[in-house]
């Protein structure tokens, strides 16, 4: 009985990296976690111009190799000059699309919804502005291993605020701005 225990436990021993392996090479579906950090540039025609940092967690499915909805929050930090200063940040959903160019490097698309909240100050006058906007962008996959992916992508996010609360003196109060934002991420899929 002992030598038969011992033969299955050695077998199952031996044999399970072959398995996980050749399990997690199939692994072109399932949930992952991702984190993205980079570069902001707040591109617009008023004073919100500005460089910033900007980072960002998500939650997806990869429902194939090919396409995924994800989820994230991103947080756009604070950008402006001593005129105008914001700071914004807000919940995403994407959807995602992925062309496989070998076993490791993949290129890929997305286009989604932001639901943003901006605080802001305009010439010394304070405002918040909640709305929705939409975002589209492409990137790089690298697999490190199986389930550990690096990511570098750049997302033209669109935000137009509409500030009329901060003062009957400021003659234009609508700001359309782009946030463009490049970054590099870690991706770890279950």
């Amino acid at each position: 009985m002992k030598k038969t225990l011992l033969a299955i436990t050695s077998a199952a021993a031996i044999s399970s990296p072959a398995v996980l392996a050749a399990d997690s090479m199939s692994n072109d579906h399932g949930l992952y976690l991702g984190a993205n950090y980079g570069y902001l540039n707040a591109d617009s025609d008023d004073d919100f111009d500005d460089d910033s940092d900007a980072y960002q967690g998500l939650i997806g499915y990869r429902f194939n190799q090919y396409f995924a909805a994800e989820g994230g929050y991103i947080d756009f930090d604070d950008y402006g000059n001593s005129l105008a200063k914001a700071s914004t940040d807000g919940y995403t959903f994407a959807l995602k699309g992925t062309l496989p160019l070998n076993e490791q490097f993949g290129l890929y698309v997305k286009v989604g919804q932001l639901w943003w909240e901006t605080d802001y100050k305009v010439l010394g006058f304070d405002g918040s502005e909640e709305d929705e906007g939409l975002f589209y962008g492409a990137g790089v996959s690298f697999d490190i291993t199986d389930n550990l992916v690096l990511n570098a992508e750049y997302i033209v996010y669109d935000l137009d605020l509409d500030a009329d609360d901060i003062s009957e003196d400021v003659e234009d109060n609508d700001f359309e701005t782009d946030l463009e934002h490049a970054s590099v991420g870690l991706e770890y899929r279950f």
